[in-house]
């Protein structure tokens, strides 16, 4: 799991820094014990800019394409005062392209290169027979670009640091069918620069998967998928008015997922289509996400 910033125009905070949707299926789940590499090719595209009661302000065209590289460590044994769970650690270096659009006036802003990366030192995990959990901590660095008023960033330019959690639930005694859900609650810090400290963030992600077993050596997830995030707090700064304080971004969407899982060759591939809808104070759009990961 990664955390990446989203370009913004001008003062307006339109969105969190978790890449929605990228942990909807198999939310609890850990790697067995050793490391593990994971890719993420994420595309996201919108239209749409809506306003506090989902109207459109604007139309255009904003766009983030993220490759995440996500190294990952298990341990081998339980902490058996922790009920039996299993530590584990990521970190997760980005690189990023952006840009934003509008009709009649053309490209505003784009940049390209490293993104803010992500680390999770500490990742609790339970396997139960019915049910995997997941209780993490983590925290984003500002290692992107960013600069205040700068048309080309890539980096958000504040610290977050992020709790959160993942479950699947298993409804049948084979695991084959699934109920996932994760949750992260993202605290920002005041950007460098500009005085403005964004308000927190709520995220949600789900899905419901059924899992063939198609042959001994592959095996076929397929599911409904979406994700849904909330800002919290109201952001505050120089020259933030009382209506751009209070316009709380919300974002909902619905989709599917493909995965496809090689257990001779430890590897698992993925791919989801999300639909935004009934967004508010922020972009509308839709997403595209590419996964693989290898277990060494």
């Amino acid at each position: 799991m990664a955390v990446v910033a989203f370009a913004s125009p001008g003062r307006a905070q339109v969105r969190g820094v978790y890449p929605l949707g990228m942990n909807a299926t198999n939310s609890g789940v850990t790697p067995g014990a050793g490391f593990s590499y994971a890719n993420a090719l994420l595309f996201y595209s919108r239209d749409q800019l809506r306003g506090p009661n989902g109207e459109v302000l604007a139309t255009g065209r904003q766009s983030v394409l993220m490759d995440l590289n996500t190294l990952v460590w298990v341990g081998d044994s339980e902490i058996w005062l922790l009920g039996g769970a299993v530590p584990s650690a990521s970190a997760t270096v980005p690189v990023a392209n952006n840009s934003l659009t509008a009709t009649g006036r053309g490209e505003l802003s784009g940049g390209e290169g490293l993104a803010d990366s992500y680390y999770q030192p500490l990742i609790l995990a339970w396997r139960k027979p019915r049910a995997d959990v997941r209780a993490v901590y983590g925290f984003l660095a500002p290692t992107g670009k960013f600069s205040a008023g700068a048309n080309d960033n890539v980096g958000s330019g504040y610290w977050t640091s992020t709790v959160s959690g993942g479950e699947t639930f298993y409804l049948t005694e084979n695991k084959a069918t699934a109920l996932s859900a994760f949750q992260m609650y993202e605290f920002h810090t005041e950007q460098e620069g500009t005085g403005i400290h964004p308000g927190d963030t709520f995220n949600l992600d789900y899905s419901l998967t059924q899992t063939f077993a198609l042959h001994e050596a592959l095996r076929l997830q397929l599911g409904l998928v979406g994700y849904n995030q909330w800002q919290t707090r109201d952001k505050t700064g120089p020259n933030v008015t009382p209506t751009e304080a209070s316009a709380h971004y919300v974002v909902n969407a619905l989709g599917f997922a493909c995965n496809v899982v090689l257990p001779v060759w430890k590897v698992n591939t993925g791919f989801k289509y999300f639909k935004e809808f009934a967004n508010r104070s922020t972009f509308q759009g839709y997403s595209l996400q590419f996964t693989v990961a290898v277990k060494f």
